[in-house]
């Protein structure tokens, strides 16, 4: 046995980019590759230009514009934000004159950061990212080890490309057991976020591993690493296996040819040891898992989709009061069934999920059916290449005969931006990642949920259970 047995796939990574490690525990790491988008990252851009401060490597820095443009079919506006053009504007002007690698709303490479970070090969196993972006983790998935950090911290590492980071607990999450044809990675999330709550994973990089895991496609990965946040976690990290290897071969910022051999076998051998001890550890069965949707105002506000919803918990003796508040903003009382809900939207997309296999699965159960009367539908792929993708193999034809508007990428309606939204106590069900209050628009009342739920849904004119839908997709 060596060292390596009993050193985690977090431990590795961090490593092997430590520059230095202080008596606190922190560690001062080197940073490979930092995407900003036009929201946060024109900020960071902008102070380092007016203190006259230089980038140290620009072609390690991608930019795209995602979070506030307009998504609507043929984007008649630039911006679905008031005001949002300055930001776009200054994107443009920013990442040419720094020349940076820059993805414009017309560059068919443009699309959400965490959907075109893997799809471009600028996310890679073994390798360091930074995005003043808190979903960054998302890109854990391949095994990078990749966090969400604030703009003073993206202004150090573009113009150090170091971060300090925090000594970190880890966690390892095994989920085990065998999973249901229908059964997503969204819902085993969900379910992981309501068994232990919102806050369960603070200070804690996550890794997910088991059987489970391991017969996931790349895509559900992404999905599942993309909420570890919404666990608390500082981010979270899959170790690359061979579906890894295939799914990063011949991306456009990948490896060349020539070193894909050296770098095949570098990644392969980022794994934890047989010998590694977690500070916490998890195991989840999923056999039993039941399609998940959350009911109140938080991610871990969540129950089976047949479930009815629960009465406030108790925390010393007295009702806990954001639970009585989540059911007073989403017009709910215990007892109420969720399958009873009548929607007014059903929205898929988001870096969650708006992936091609997410789009195709949510097209069979489309397939041949009729969103139901009085429901708003809208899909926004979430990149221009994933767009394209899913036009070639018919996709959007299926969409917009069964109603459902058929959207530009970028994040879209995932948050309110200040432009359009669902309307006042609209009840929205949603592939996004997150419900809080407002989340969606003013007073909106949101349920996360998996692509194929938010379809069969939108069928229904109502909350419904996946597992009734006769529909191919359902599988």
């Amino acid at each position: 046995m060596t060292e390596h047995a009993a050193t985690t796939l977090f431990d590795k990574l961090r490593q092997s980019h430590q520059i230095r490690q202080f008596d606190d525990g922190s560690s001062l790491l080197l940073i490979d590759r930092v995407m900003l988008h036009e929201r946060t990252g024109t900020i960071a851009l902008s102070n380092l230009i007016d203190d006259k401060r230089p980038i140290v490597n620009p072609q390690s820095v991608f930019c795209t514009i995602d979070h506030i443009a307009d998504t609507t079919p043929g984007r008649p506006q630039l911006s679905r934000m008031p005001g949002g053009e300055v930001f776009i504007d200054a994107m443009r002007l920013q990442a040419r004159a720094l020349k940076l690698h820059f993805f414009d709303i017309d560059d068919p490479r443009q699309g959400i950061v965490h959907v075109i970070a893997p799809e471009q090969g600028i996310a890679l196993p073994g390798i360091t990212l930074v995005c003043p972006d808190s979903h960054t983790c998302t890109l854990g998935a391949l095994g990078t080890l990749a966090w969400g950090i604030g703009s003073t911290d993206c202004e150090h590492a573009l113009a150090t490309q170091t971060l300090r980071i925090k000594a970190l607990k880890q966690m390892r999450i095994t989920l085990t057991g065998t999973a249901s044809d229908w059964l997503t990675a969204k819902d085993i999330i969900i379910h992981l976020i309501a068994l232990h709550s919102a806050a369960y994973a603070v200070g804690h990089v996550i890794e997910f591993a088991g059987p489970v895991v391991g017969a996931m496609d790349i895509e559900q990965r992404l999905t599942l690493c993309n909420m570890a946040v919404e666990i608390g976690a500082f981010t979270a990290v899959i170790a690359p296996d061979a579906k890894t290897l295939q799914y990063v071969e011949n991306r456009p910022f990948g490896p060349s040819a020539s070193t894909w051999p050296s770098a095949r076998d570098h990644w392969l051998a980022l794994r934890t040891g047989p010998l590694a001890t977690f500070d916490s550890e998890v195991s989840l069965d999923v056999s039993s898992l039941a399609p998940a949707v959350t009911w109140g105002t938080s991610p871990e506000h969540a129950i089976p989709v047949d479930h009815a919803v629960p009465p406030p918990r108790m925390v010393d003796g007295q009702k806990d009061h954001s639970q009585i508040n989540a059911l007073t903003y989403m017009g709910l009382s215990p007892g109420q069934h969720l399958t009873d809900l009548v929607i007014d939207t059903a929205f898929i997309g988001s870096c969650t999920n708006s992936r091609l296999s997410d789009l195709r699965r949510a097209a069979e159960i489309l397939r041949g059916g009729k969103v139901a009367d009085g429901v708003r539908a809208i899909c926004i792929p979430g990149s221009t290449q994933v767009k394209h993708q899913a036009e070639a193999e018919g996709l959007d034809t299926i969409f917009k005969k069964a109603g459902f508007q058929w959207g530009e990428s970028g994040c879209s309606m995932c948050f309110f931006a200040g432009g359009e939204g669902f309307g006042e106590k609209a009840r929205v069900i949603s592939s996004t990642n997150r419900n809080f209050e407002g989340r969606q628009g003013p007073e909106t009342r949101t349920h996360i949920a998996s692509p194929e739920t938010v379809a069969w849904s939108a069928i229904n004119g109502r909350i419904s259970d996946l597992r009734h839908c006769p529909y191919p997709g359902s599988r």
